[in-house]
């Protein structure tokens, strides 16, 4: 990569030499940096406008006419002070965690009837370019920077006064169009790689749903002799099984209840109380897990968990997923949102949990979400679930080929996690390298 003829040292360990001929300047020296005070609410007496919140610029790079805007209200002096124009930068400005505070995105044309939205930071560039300036905000350096700034316990905030003091780099006018244009071609195939590794893993995951349906609805016996199952949409089954109501083959159908108390009796150790944030297809998260005390966990008998069960998940937008209970968990207990599926001894657990995850359990959740018109799963229902009753030693070869197969996709799926993690890397890198002129481009 081309450097520079001359350096000088910019005054600051972390961004090292610059450019003999740049500057470093406070923000407030290069642009008008405003917390906006515009919230959600609406007003009979204010103009309607559309806002642009949090949510449209963490998720997005650039504002533009294409994001779908909510509609809110504001005074005459706050549409003029927060409308957005072409350069603008738009900055967050409080998050949950300090790593979020200062995500930028650029406005990449103006607006009549946009403004800028709560929990943000509308800077509007002076002595600057906004292209530029929001290639800065982007990097490491300053993302540091905030981070460190921000103030809060359970959720951070960034006030204005260290948005004005976080020194920016400013090459000259001409530099800096370059240097946006340059990035702004070079980020563009770095996403698009991104995307394309993203798409690869969709597939990935669509690969394993789809053997996980052919293994437990066909079987994995090539040329078996098949039957008509009698359900329309369960279609041919191998002539050798069975169809049975789930109430037939397992012990425990019920979900656990809140404790006494609620969410108050929560511990940070202790007995797991496994909600429906934990139940996921790909296993158990823990992360976020709730604690319950060693009494509490007796006083919930019906609720306690143990090796073999299948969880699922009855309630919410995380109905449906479901994983099982292995001997490492340990004692545990759930909550009315997590139903308990316990198998009988001639039902494998994995197996079972396979035939739940798959098109068999997930078009029946449909079905009677669909039919009943309700927003969760009663057991009733559940109990009269049709699966396929097949013998143990069968059942073991399906999970077998089944595991075998996840694994071998899992590892090309990790593959492409990790360039994705390169990817981003190096787009973090380049961006950093180029603004703070450790690499020419012009």
């Amino acid at each position: 990569m081309e450097r520079y003829d001359n350096y000088k040292d910019s005054g600051f360990d972390w961004i090292g030499e610059i450019p003999e001929h740049w500057n470093v300047k406070k923000l407030k020296y290069l642009a008008f940096a405003n917390p906006s005070n515009i919230d959600k609410k609406s007003k009979k007496e204010e103009k309607e406008v559309f806002l642009c919140n949090y949510v449209d610029v963490y998720k997005n790079d650039f504002i533009h006419r294409g994001i779908k805007f909510m509609k809110a209200t504001a005074s005459d002096s706050q549409i003029e002070k927060f409308k957005l124009e072409k350069g603008d930068v738009i900055a967050t400005k409080d998050s949950e965690t300090p790593d979020d505070i200062g995500v930028p995105a650029l406005v990449t044309e103006s607006f009549d009837n946009v403004v800028c939205g709560y929990h943000l930071t509308h800077i509007k560039p002076a002595e600057i370019k906004g292209e530029f300036l929001y290639r800065f905000f982007q990097t490491q350096y300053l993302k540091s920077f905030f981070e460190v700034s921000a103030n809060g316990v359970t959720r951070f905030g960034l006030g204005v006064d260290k948005i004005n003091s976080a020194f920016i780099i400013e090459p000259p006018f001409k530099e800096q169009t370059a240097i946006a244009d340059y990035l702004d071609r070079k980020t563009a195939e770095i996403d698009e790689l991104i995307s394309q590794k993203e798409q690869l893993l969709k597939l990935y995951e669509e690969e394993k749903t789809a053997i996980i349906n052919q293994a437990v609805t066909k079987g994995i016996t090539p040329d078996v002799k098949m039957k008509d199952s009698g359900i329309d949409w369960l279609g041919e089954i191998p002539e050798h099984w069975k169809v049975k109501k789930l109430k037939y083959v397992i012990s425990k159908a019920g979900s656990g209840v809140t404790p006494r108390g609620g969410a108050s009796v929560y511990l940070t150790s202790g007995v797991p109380l496994l909600r429906s944030q934990n139940i996921h297809f790909d296993g158990l998260r823990l992360d976020d897990v709730a604690y319950i005390s060693e009494t509490t966990h007796n006083e919930m008998l019906n609720s306690k968990v143990f090796p073999g069960d299948v969880l699922l998940n009855i309630t919410g937008a995380s109905i449906g997923r479901c994983f099982y209970i292995t001997d490492e968990l340990g004692e545990a207990n759930v909550n009315q949102h997590v139903c308990i599926v316990r198998p009988k001894d001639n039902l494998f657990s994995k197996y079972l949990y396979f035939t739940l995850r798959s098109y068999i359990g997930q078009e029946q959740i449909n079905i009677e979400q669909t039919g009943s018109g309700r927003e969760g799963l009663n057991f009733e229902a559940l109990k009269n679930f049709i699966v396929p009753k097949i013998d143990i030693k069968e059942q073991t070869e399906i999970v077998n080929y089944i595991e075998t197969e996840i694994t071998r996709i899992n590892t090309k799926a990790e593959k492409t996690k990790k360039l994705i993690d390169l990817l981003r890397e190096y787009k973090q890198s380049l961006i950093s390298e180029v603004v703070t002129g450790k690499i020419k481009v012009i």
